[in-house]
């Protein structure tokens, strides 16, 4: 039987190449964090981590990240729908305006945004006048994550919208179903592991997000601090075992994000394979 002539070398070589490559880009950098993180021991951790500025930053990280990915899941699913199920003028512009925030830097987007929804801004002004302000809030964090984590949801969705068959709706019509029930009996089924996915990502972004959020967060202690500045902070102050173990724990909470990520995935694949 004639061996079949494969593009790249064989297994043991490239599996060599990838294992070499993953340990030094990943798997390196993650170790030295925790060697460095115990040598403060439990104590030195458990007092870095429950400190109540930390303590704190973890509230305003957590709280914002997943407001901001539960609002990118319900309008960019809307966004991701009028993508996929109309054509209009405009549209392919609108699509390509989606990857923005993966193209610019985060801080130019945390700069517009401030200048946008401080109170003498495009924005922030007539807001301000009502009361509301949004610059140097938790709002304004929330606003800052919702811009950088949309992408996630969208390009988690359409791939979706774009193999589900219209004719399925038109089937719930013509047997009597309303719109709801159609979404909901239909659609919704189809769509929730890519909603899963594409808020999991949103949210695990955000925990991450330094950027775009220093600048409209205000950086007031207690109340709009973030976990990864006061990373920078603990650095800052030479308190490099403090630093590392609020760096630990993101890095946890993002293995565990990406966990549930990799479960929602396999199951869908295991779904549609069955």
């Amino acid at each position: 039987m004639k061996k079949t002539k494969r593009i790249l070398p064989g297994f043991g070589l490239t599996m060599g190449v990838t294992m070499s490559y993953l340990s030094f880009i990943v798997l390196i950098p993650m170790i030295s964090l925790v060697i460095q993180t115990g040598e403060a021991g439990w104590s030195g951790i458990i007092t870095a981590i429950t400190d109540q500025r930390i303590w704190s930053s973890y509230k305003v990280s957590f709280g914002c990240s997943f407001l901001a990915a539960l609002i990118n899941t319900i309008f960019g699913t809307m966004l991701a729908w009028v993508l996929v199920r109309y054509r209009f003028l405009g549209r392919r512009l609108i699509d390509g305006l989606i990857e923005l925030p993966f193209a610019i830097p985060t801080a130019v987007a945390g700069i517009s945004l401030t200048f946008l929804t401080t109170d003498k801004g495009w924005i922030g002004r007539p807001l301000a006048e009502l009361g509301i302000r949004i610059a140097y809030t938790k709002v304004g964090i929330i606003v800052a994550l919702t811009f950088i984590t949309l992408p996630f949801v969208v390009r988690s969705i359409q791939p979706i919208l774009e193999e589900l068959s219209p004719d399925f709706e038109e089937a719930g019509r013509t047997l009597g179903a309303g719109s709801a029930r159609i979404f909901f009996k239909i659609i919704l089924p189809e769509l929730k592991p890519a909603l899963l996915t594409g808020f999991s990502l949103a949210f695990a972004r955000g925990l991450g997000e330094y950027g775009s959020v220093i600048f409209i967060a205000g950086n007031k202690p207690f109340q709009t601090e973030i976990a990864p500045l006061m990373i920078v902070t603990r650095l800052e102050e030479f308190h490099y075992e403090q630093a590392t173990a609020v760096a630990l724990v993101m890095l946890l909470a993002s293995f565990i994000i990406m966990f549930v990520v990799n479960r929602v995935q396999l199951r869908a694949a295991s779904y549609v394979g069955g």
